[in-house]
């Protein structure tokens, strides 16, 4: 294995566990004790884990990894997600993307579509990447909101961000979260993309959350809206009967694709 993927992969595996010791990760990738330290002094310098004496731990509540290093994960979850919130979109329409992995897929799903070419659509998104994605398909109007760039989401956060959004109107938001629970409803590791993600889920005749199903159950720390502004939510089938049924008995409608 050479050293991207594994970084990559110790990544993943902080994801799952929430903490690695030096000897688990040497027993699992087969690198030497002295590279997996180097490794993981390597991450910590990029602030994306917390050295400890004998491993790392993840970041704190803020913690949240780029778009680049937890893109390949659950991305089959991801896809059949996206493929279903492409399918609520109507040629000609204004849509709204938020910054994320799933919405990033809803992108291109949209960008697969050949029924779009006549019409047209247009997408306001304050996610630089997706902004990229779509910018040189001549189909797609792209409106970016502006804003400071939030250096682990590349997503565009702020008071300017906010100004463009107080003033138009769209179709359909596909908001992407962090976590989402009956009790607290839909929330992000972030209070500034909260705020944003909260507009553009305001400025729309229909918002809907996209997340998989492991960020169900698993409040983040700003809250962003519940069932009043997110009537319907799109996850996977690894979603638990009893989260479901709580989320249902809180007001959401559940699509699972």
């Amino acid at each position: 294995m050479n050293r991207a993927a594994r970084l990559t992969a110790i990544l993943d595996l902080l994801a799952e566990q929430g903490e690695v010791s030096v000897e688990q990760l040497v027993d699992r990738f087969g690198a030497s004790a002295a590279t997996t330290r180097r490794d993981l002094d390597s991450l910590a310098e990029r602030r994306l884990l917390t050295r400890t004496h004998g491993g790392a731990v993840a970041q704190s509540v803020a913690y949240e990894l780029p778009i680049r290093y937890k893109s390949h994960q659950r991305t089959g979850e991801k896809e059949r997600i996206a493929a279903a919130a492409s399918a609520l979109v109507v040629p000609g329409q204004v849509i709204g993307l938020s910054g994320g992995t799933t919405t990033t897929a809803i992108a291109g799903a949209l960008a697969a579509r050949d029924d779009i070419a006549d019409e047209g659509l247009t997408v306001v998104t304050n996610a630089v990447n997706i902004a990229g994605q779509l910018a040189m398909r001549p189909e797609f109007k792209v409106v970016v909101t502006g804003g400071a760039i939030h250096q682990r989401s590349f997503e565009l956060v702020g008071p300017f961000a906010e100004q463009l959004l107080r003033g138009i109107r769209l179709d359909l938001a596909f908001i992407g979260v962090n976590g989402l629970d009956a009790a607290s409803g839909a929330s992000t590791h972030d209070e500034a993309e909260a705020a944003v993600n909260r507009m553009m889920a305001e400025r729309a005749r229909r918002a809907v959350i996209v997340t998989d199903s492991s960020k169900i159950g698993h409040p983040a720390f700003a809250h962003v809206g519940g069932p009043e502004l997110f009537p319907l939510v799109l996850t996977d089938a690894g979603i638990a009967d009893t989260q479901r049924e709580a989320l249902t008995e809180a007001g959401f409608e559940i699509r699972m694709a």
